[in-house]
């Protein structure tokens, strides 16, 4: 008899991506559909539409439909075994959204098994390109949002992050605004029932399987300046600031960890899956990922790509202006955060460019050659605006806290490498993380190849680097979460659950002392970081 089989969707901005994992945890199966290549009808770039302002930024619905059918047809082809599947859930891009006709719900659960899917579905969209996180279109909404609840800290403190204009509330609000005929076309449906007519990306591909309008998870429904996060329910002041009438759009929001019930007859009829299979709550890429690294309290994953981007896992986090915090996707007790680095592999190339002729072996060498502290001399390199903090600009400090105009190069090489985990650390500690005993550092990304590098991120932060396969993170995690939601109701945590996945690797520990080196350097650091930020003339960031 075939083993049961466990399969975690990902629908990212750019392909949709398919593993099955058997219950010991091993793929057994992996394929994608590349937007771009595999369906060019829908003349997508990088699987999105830039419109002529250069802010407004969509994708086709239809596209991820298609896709969908796509996959499904290939996975039938190689003989995949449908029947084996126990459960599924998935992962979607943050932020974007997607608006169901009036009567859609008939259309969805009574979809033909005779049709792929994206013909049965192709009139059931208000909105035919939806939103998505790389639109940055809505200041103004941003800005009437803020204002409505009484500022950007205000608006922190109540939805995890302060206005930003990729975030869902805001891109509803400008729907309402310039199309409030659209935004009527979405049918209301009565609270408490488990359906809404806007749908998050990852709540509408739940949707697809479920053959019924899919609730809206607490991690996805997080990055919406809409859901108080504390008590996981829509704010009341922030959907009034956005649109009339929404909480019957949206529906309640569930647990991340939620069995939304059995799949659909038309993928039974279809494809051969068991009537048993369940569909575990989708939720959004970073949540997935979260999961899929497989964190745990205390522990921090740091990606060190084009943009460094921070995952947290916190138990009382304070929100600020910079970050996000998120429910966790895993352990509905607790948070999760997000803090994005622009300045990222790029800023470290230009450097090494610059002071190393190119070579990363040069480069490792002058870290090697100066000491733990760089004697005091501090710097900030910052060659595009800056999120965390807003500046920009190379700004460079000599142990008196004095600006200085260069640096010999090993200590610019320092410099920049202790500066930017420094102000990792910084910002982090803001949101409300600790370094505890039990921490673990998950490095992945380009510079998480370079010894020299992970040991300075290991003594910044007191505490051991490990090294971790990150490929398709968001795509595993939602395999592993489809276990867990079958579970989870018994307050199995997920850490039970992939006990048999690969360990990391541990890379580096601290060197002897490094705390007590930093501990006075980190405040220096963020002392000086206030005398570089730039004065914003705008309350709405954009990623």
């Amino acid at each position: 008899m075939a083993a049961p089989s466990f399969l975690g969707w990902d629908f990212s901005t750019q392909q949709l991506k398919v593993i099955a994992i058997d219950e010991h945890l091993r793929v057994i199966y992996e394929d994608n559909v590349n937007f771009d290549k595999d369906l060019p009808e829908f003349k997508t770039q990088g699987g999105a539409h830039v419109h002529g302002d250069r802010l407004t930024v969509t994708s086709p619905v239809l596209m991820w439909v298609k896709a969908l059918d796509m996959i499904l047809e290939k996975m039938k082809s190689s003989g995949f075994n449908f029947s084996q599947v126990r459960a599924l859930s998935g992962a979607g891009q943050q932020h974007g959204s997607v608006y169901w006709k009036k009567g859609s719900i008939q259309i969805l659960k009574n979809a033909s098994p005779k049709l792929p899917l994206h013909q049965a579905l192709k009139a059931c969209f208000a909105i035919s390109d939806s939103p998505i996180w790389m639109d940055s279109s809505t200041a103004s909404q941003c800005s009437a949002l803020e204002n409505a609840v009484g500022g950007a800290q205000r608006l922190a403190n109540i939805t995890g992050s302060r206005a930003y204009e990729r975030f869902t509330g805001n891109q509803i609000a400008k729907i309402y605004n310039q199309n409030p005929e659209v935004y009527a076309q979405t049918e209301l449906v009565p609270v408490g029932a488990l359906q809404k007519r806007i749908s998050l990306v990852s709540s509408f591909a739940a949707s697809l399987f479920l053959g019924a309008y899919a609730p809206i998870d607490y991690s996805d429904g997080s990055g919406m300046n809409l859901l108080q996060i504390w008590d996981k329910s829509w704010s009341a002041s922030c959907l009034d600031a956005c649109a009339p009438e929404l909480v019957e759009k949206l529906g309640n929001p569930v647990p991340s960890h939620s069995v939304l019930g059995s799949i659909s007859p038309y993928y039974i009829q279809r494809y051969g899956f068991s009537p048993d299979c369940k569909i575990v709550a989708f939720t959004g890429d970073n949540p997935a990922s979260l999961a899929g690294m497989r964190l745990e309290e205390g522990d921090i994953a740091i990606s060190l790509g084009t943009s460094d981007t921070l995952f947290l896992w916190i138990r009382e986090p304070t929100p600020a202006l910079e970050g996000h915090i998120l429910c966790n996707p895993v352990d509905s007790q607790t948070y999760m955060a997000l803090l994005c680095f622009k300045n990222g592999s790029l800023m470290r190339e230009r450097i090494r460019n610059e002071c190393a002729s190119g070579s990363w072996d040069e480069f490792s060498k002058a870290l090697s050659s100066t000491v733990a502290g760089n004697n005091g001399n501090l710097g900030f390199y910052f060659d595009v605006m800056e999120i965390t903090p807003e500046a920009v600009g190379v700004h460079r400090f000599n142990s008196d806290n004095q600006k200085v105009l260069n640096f010999p190069k090993e200590v610019e090489i320092r410099a920049l490498i202790e500066g930017q985990f420094m102000a990792k650390r910084i910002h982090a500690e803001k949101l409300g993380y600790k370094v505890m005993p039990q921490t673990r550092i998950l490095a992945t990304g380009g510079a998480s190849h370079n010894k020299k590098i992970l040991q300075v991120l290991s003594d910044v932060f007191n505490a051991p680097v490990y090294t971790i396969d990150t490929a398709n993170s968001a795509c595993l995690g939602s395999a592993y979460r489809a276990i867990h939601g079958l579970v989870a109701e018994t307050n199995v945590p997920l850490a039970d659950v992939v006990k048999l996945a690969p360990e990391p690797r541990l890379a580096v520990t601290p060197t002897a002392g490094a705390e007590e080196l930093y501990h006075p350097l980190l405040k220096r650091y963020a002392e000086l970081e206030q005398k570089v930020i730039y004065n914003p003339t705008s309350s709405c960031l954009a990623k």
